[in-house]
């Protein structure tokens, strides 16, 4: 079980099952079901889509296929404004969610909007945050990175999936304290619409350095375009213990990134007792919890009235750190 997770994440720990039973939503099943991904192809929030769609279908939960929508702009603002002014009662709908959604609530840059807008659904897994550079990258290791940052801050561009003051810059900010430098909002970073656009950053020269997460970058990592100098965890990976963590580099930085889903906060008590469910039998599969540990995806769980405790957990403690290092006052 994922217990605890520190700095970035800064996530409580929450029992992984409801307190109570939820009522049963045999009578409803949703006509033509989505799910948007508020990203571009190949990050994060669109790994959650597919593979949420993948194992919904094979495992019948859902009738016929799930078609997955990517909806990018403003660090995930575009596709939350579009559910809650445009979609509110649509019972069919569920939207990826994670670290990124809850870092944009609490630092207001979602104009007008706040959690109440919509009904987080639930997490099924967390995974740790990695930093990565080109294969042929003078950066041999974290230190030679974060002693470059500490002389020169913005002679190092970041590449990261997330907007400005999102997960994915947090994560830079957090090594640049801990390897000293007084102002980290000298570093340099360059915000993408998802993590695939990010990693093209990368390979194209663009920017010097990725912030993102492990899974989003495994590939790349195994087929040798890029390479790993750290992952952002408190020690190194079970099954991918190759990969050094920041710890171990003298890099106090702990992070990890949830990942999950929402729904529309008008769908309905009846649309909502159905997806709760429909994720739960879908986390309980065998095949499933394997595909997100080969990932790098620790299994993390919470439904019901746990989910909302965590949503209101993980948005005041992401308030605290971003008043901590300079991101709102």
């Amino acid at each position: 079980m994922f217990t605890k997770f520190t700095k970035i994440g800064a996530v409580a720990v929450i029992a992984s099952f409801p307190a109570a039973s939820l009522v049963s939503a045999d009578d409803f099943m949703p006509e033509n079901p989505e799910c948007i991904a508020p990203s571009n192809p190949g990050g994060g929030w669109d790994f959650i889509c597919r593979t949420t769609a993948r194992y919904l279908q094979q495992l019948d939960i859902i009738d016929g296929s799930m078609q997955v929508t990517n909806m990018s702009g403003g660090g995930g603002g575009v596709g939350f404004a579009h559910v809650s002014n445009e979609r509110n009662e649509d019972t069919a709908l569920i939207v990826a969610a994670s670290n990124g959604t809850t870092s944009r609530l609490a630092q207001g840059a979602y104009p007008g909007a706040s959690a109440d807008d919509v009904q987080f659904l639930a997490t099924f897994g967390a995974e740790y945050g990695a930093i990565a550079v080109a294969a042929d990258s003078p950066f041999e290791d974290l230190g030679d990175l974060m002693d470059a940052v500490v002389a020169d801050p913005r002679s190092v561009a970041w590449s990261g999936g997330s907007a400005v003051g999102g997960y994915d810059h947090i994560k830079p900010l957090l090594l640049a304290q801990a390897a000293g430098l007084e102002d980290v909002r000298q570093l340099l970073y360059v915000a993408y619409d998802g993590g695939g656009e990010a990693m093209t950053a990368l390979l194209s020269d663009s920017v010097q350095v990725l912030s993102s997460d492990f899974s989003e970058i495994r590939g790349f990592v195994e087929s040798g375009d890029i390479r790993l100098l750290a992952v952002l965890a408190p020690e190194r990976l079970t099954g991918h213990d190759q990969f050094p963590t920041a710890v171990e580099q003298g890099y106090d930085v702990v992070g990890a990134n949830w990942r999950g889903l929402y729904m529309p906060a008008g769908a309905g008590e009846e649309a909502y007792e159905f997806w709760t469910n429909a994720i739960m039998e879908m986390t309980e599969n065998e095949e499933f919890r394997q595909s997100l540990l080969d990932a790098g995806i620790e299994p993390f769980n919470n439904f019901g009235a746990d989910m909302d405790a965590f949503i209101e957990s993980n948005i005041a403690q992401i308030t605290e750190i971003s008043r901590e290092i300079g991101i709102i006052e």
